[in-house]
């Protein structure tokens, strides 16, 4: 056993998302283009906690 909680090895980071977006709206500066929305908080945590299961549309960035 490692430690870690499931939802810690679970969390998507959208930061290396390719989908994942920063916009030049003050109230929500972050953004999927998956989902096609934008919020206050990282899109991985809306997704779950709307859906109550991780992002399914996490494709990661190439580098």
């Amino acid at each position: 056993m490692t430690g870690k909680s499931k939802t810690c090895e679970q969390r998507v980071n959208c930061c290396r998302c390719q989908h994942f977006y920063i916009t030049w709206d003050r109230q929500f500066p972050r953004g999927c283009r998956a989902y096609n929305f934008k919020s206050a908080a990282l899109p991985s945590v809306v997704v779950k906690q709307s859906s109550g299961t991780t992002c399914l549309k996490f494709a990661a960035k190439q580098s």
